[in-house]
């Protein structure tokens, strides 16, 4: 299975990685949006650590749970032949009402075929209030003439 853009990636297929992410996730299928990485992917997401594809998906599965009125944006900060980084916010209110901007980093690498083998990412979370929001489109994917991160100053 491969998954293009492929590496190694110059600036214009780093951007396109990083977009496909950020659509991915923000479609919040955690099945579809696993696809994306090898059966043996390997993450530390925050306290978390993921060994697998399999758990890659359960993960999400349980992320998109607990995160209601998810809205993502990701934006490339460096790249060198299989590799990636980018930096994110996302926002997002649990059952209780309370809204978070949740900011962190991402370490990506690539095997062959396009597909993540290793993720490695930092977060932290901001409360804020429902009014301070910034990320505002129906779920999904995020429009084209929506701000990015450094446009929305984050």
């Amino acid at each position: 299975m491969s998954r293009p853009p492929l590496p190694p990636f110059d600036e214009e297929t780093a951007r396109q990685k990083v977009r496909l992410a950020e659509d991915g996730w923000n479609g919040r299928d955690a099945e579809k949006v696993a696809l994306a990485y090898s059966p043996d992917t390997k993450w530390r997401n925050r306290s978390h650590f993921v060994a697998n594809r399999a758990e890659a998906e359960a993960f999400l599965r349980e992320k998109w749970k607990k995160e209601n009125d998810y809205r993502l944006i990701k934006e490339l900060f460096a790249f060198k032949d299989n590799r990636i980084a980018v930096r994110y916010a996302y926002e997002w209110r649990d059952d209780s009402g309370n809204w978070f901007r949740s900011y962190g980093n991402e370490n990506w690498v690539f095997d062959e075929d396009g597909l993540m083998k290793e993720r490695y990412a930092s977060i932290n979370d901001l409360p804020i209030k429902e009014e301070e929001r910034l990320f505002h489109w129906p779920q999904g994917r995020r429009p084209d003439d929506h701000p990015g991160l450094s446009d929305l100053g984050l």
